[in-house]
């Protein structure tokens, strides 16, 4: 999308801004020439995440607008207040609020330590209602004021309870946040908004917590920082307490080629939906709905038996080869339940490989377990695999590395089932 210029010299403070997402927001209203605060925790490089409030500043600078690198904890009252302060010290006021510190734990209920829910709930729920009443004053004082809250927006269909309760909760106090705010706050003409994504998208931090080959399934930050753009430069008092989608959006403003966005171009039609958003038929990927009405190509007559699993691991055991266990180097059991219930087992570890029924004879480097349903769509190509365990679809004990290794096999099984 191309910059306007309608941002040039508008304040815009930005909670978690030193990387992912919210540095996208950022670069990209810089180039408009606006004034940027980037208020993160992150004053020391971390360990495993790139990036610090002075890098992000250097990059904004570089890109056309101005900086200022605050060290904020949104959960420090006193931080954000000071933050605020020197933000309308600096640069005169605050034009735009984009809430987007997150914390994150996909733990069910009894696996969440207490100290993960307080954070979350203290990043998300408290640390967006925190630091938009701070800046709501100098909000009302803008000539088009805007907060974007980057949560989702509120379904409340079990299934996105039941395997984090606590991640969800959080999230939806910002998205709340939106319900009652933009109400509240509509007479002073301050829109208030939620973006979310309509896929994963791909940053430092969400490699770190689902593997090496997230990129594959994500599209660019970018796609964020475009539909947060686009919604911040329209008339503040044209749209409010609305759930947007970052797609969504750019549809609207005649963007149908989204291919630019894709991490992996060569993989754009297989890409995973983002938490929250239930997968209908118009998001379902051409090469998703390709595969549902194929014909199978094989027979399912094998040594396995019949059914739908026996077809997977026939067409498994066609592809084994000794390249593909010297790639793999481990060994899996899969714990089948539902209608094909069984243990199964594929060792691409040893020898020139095996696969079959039962437990295999040399301890397993990752033990999968889910339902027959999810397991067929997971190696047809339907259902990712990422998608499936971050979801609790797919359950994995042992070596989630060892386990990510197991999607270029499912790739290349997609065709012959």
């Amino acid at each position: 999308m191309i910059n306007t210029g309608k941002l040039a010299g508008r304040t815009i403070f930005i909670t978690g801004g030193s990387r992912g997402i919210g540095k996208s927001i950022a670069l990209k209203a810089a180039k408009d020439g606006a004034n940027i605060v980037i208020a993160a925790k992150t004053a020391k490089q971390h360990p495993k995440l790139p990036g610090t409030i002075y890098s992000a500043a250097r990059e904004i600078e570089e890109a056309g607008g101005a900086a200022l690198p605050c060290v904020v904890d949104v959960r420090d009252e006193s931080q954000v207040i000071l933050a605020v302060q020197e933000a309308v010290n600096k640069f005169g006021g605050i034009d735009v609020l984009i809430n987007n510190a997150s914390a994150i734990s996909l733990t069910n209920t009894l696996t969440t330590e207490m100290k993960k829910y307080d954070l979350m709930n203290d990043v998300n729920a408290r640390g967006t209602f925190l630091v938009s009443k701070t800046c709501i004053p100098y909000l009302k004082k803008s000539t088009n004021p805007h907060i974007v809250n980057i949560s989702p927006p509120l379904n409340l269909n079990p299934f996105w309870f039941k395997n984090h309760v606590a991640y969800t909760m959080s999230k939806y106090g910002m998205s709340m946040c939106v319900l009652g705010m933009a109400d509240e706050f509509k007479e002073d003409g301050i829109a208030v908004n939620a973006v979310w994504p309509r896929t994963a998208i791909y940053t430092a931090a969400i490699e770190m917590l689902t593997g090496p080959n997230s990129g594959s399934i994500s599209r660019k930050p970018e796609i964020m920082a475009d539909a947060v753009y686009s919604l911040i430069c329209k008339n503040s008092k044209s749209l409010t307490g609305q759930f947007l989608i970052d797609e969504d959006i750019l549809r609207r403003e005649g963007i149908t080629d989204f291919s630019t966005y894709a991490f992996d171009p060569a993989n754009q039609d297989n890409l995973m939906t983002d938490f929250f958003l239930d997968i209908s038929e118009s998001t379902k990927s051409p090469s998703a709905e390709r595969s549902e009405v194929a014909s199978p190509k094989h027979d399912v007559t094998s040594d396995f038996g019949d059914g739908r699993i026996a077809k997977i691991f026939t067409a498994i055991h066609a592809n084994l080869s000794p390249e593909l266990v010297t790639k793999t180097g481990a060994v899996f059991e899969f714990n089948v339940k539902g209608d094909e219930a069984g243990t199964w087992f594929l060792d691409l570890k040893n020898e020139k490989g095996a696969t079959g029924r039962g437990k295999p004879s040399h301890p397993a480097d990752a033990v999968f377990t889910m339902d027959s349903k999810h397991f067929f769509a997971m190696f047809s190509g339907k259902m990712q695999p990422t998608m499936a365990f971050m979801t609790g679809k797919l359950k994995i004990n042992g070596s989630v590395e060892k386990a990510m290794k197991l999607e270029k096999l499912m790739t290349s099984l997609k065709s012959k089932l």
